[in-house]
């Protein structure tokens, strides 16, 4: 398969596996606090992606273990704990939302820091985009006022996180295999989230039934939804641009909301059209 027409087929199953991410967490948190789910998500997909892929750390050079630590906090660490946080009190839906405000600060990060170059239609594919996802969080907000808007700053500050990771594996690691930096970067995160996991009554309770079937969507995320995602993830980072690899973050509402359904989250006409307008943006940002 060519590569224009296989980084389109990555980024559609990027979406369904990370658009399907949030109810996961929504699961979790019913048994599990968000400390001990983010703990829990690093281990388990740090624990399967050492199995599948051990041998291709001897491929990381000493220089270039500096990078995959960075990009190891940056891209999973510090997310996985915010994205918890921020959704005891933010429906899956909203976060997901919120999440597609990456691909823009990928283009404002990538031309400041990095001096990467986009194109014209680059810039107002992001700005459509996240228009339609304006669309989206103002209906969202309307329709839940109970909800406590200041731990959106949460995942604002993860979507950060995600445009400086990406932008820096770009920029330093783009020529290393995907199965690399993402074994790379959970040996790196195993220890302290385990450290971080110890210190929370995770062995006081893990014997409870709840506990345990929580745990049972976080071993999902930590495989499918972080070890496999990432792995799909690096390698759209290595056949496109940042900013489209990103752009999957528009397309992971769409699957989000058709979650939301099947927990009685219901869809607005406005949230339709929203999912629309964000459609474009992604045609817009990638196009040549």
């Amino acid at each position: 398969m060519e590569s224009k027409q296989l980084k389109w087929v990555l980024l559609t199953v990027l979406s369904l596996i990370w658009g399907s991410s949030f109810i996961l967490i929504k699961k979790g948190l019913i048994g599990l606090t968000p400390i001990q789910l983010g703990s829990l998500r690093i281990l388990f997909a740090g624990i399967f992606l050492l199995a599948i892929g051990f041998k291709s750390i001897s491929k990381i050079s000493l220089q270039q273990w500096k990078f995959i630590a960075i990009t190891a906090f940056f891209g999973t660490f510090i997310p996985a704990y915010l994205f918890a946080i921020a959704q005891t009190e933010i429906d899956s839906s909203v976060s997901s939302i919120l999440n597609s405000l990456t691909p823009l600060n990928t283009l404002v990060l990538g031309s400041i820091a990095f001096g990467l170059q986009f194109k014209r239609n680059q810039i107002f594919g992001v700005i459509i985009g996240l228009f339609g996802s304006a669309l989206l969080i103002l209906n969202g907000a309307m329709n839940h006022p109970e909800q406590n808007y200041y731990y959106a700053l949460l995942i604002l500050i993860a979507s950060l996180c995600y445009a400086t990771n990406v932008n820096l594996i770009k920029k330093h690691l783009s020529g290393m295999a995907p199965l690399s930096i993402t074994t790379g970067n959970f040996l790196v995160l195993l220890l302290p989230a385990t450290v971080i996991l110890y210190f929370t009554d995770f062995l006081e309770v893990v014997t409870v039934p709840q506990v345990q079937n929580s745990m049972l969507f976080i071993v999902i995320l930590g495989v499918i939804g972080t070890g496999i995602a990432n792995i799909i993830f690096f390698k759209l980072i290595q056949l496109s641009s940042p900013v489209f690899a990103t752009s999957v973050t528009y397309l992971i509402p769409i699957v989000a909301f058709f979650w939301g359904l099947l927990d009685n989250e219901m869809l607005t006409p406005i949230q339709f059209l929203g999912a629309f307008i964000v459609l474009i943006g992604v045609y817009l940002s990638s196009k040549k």
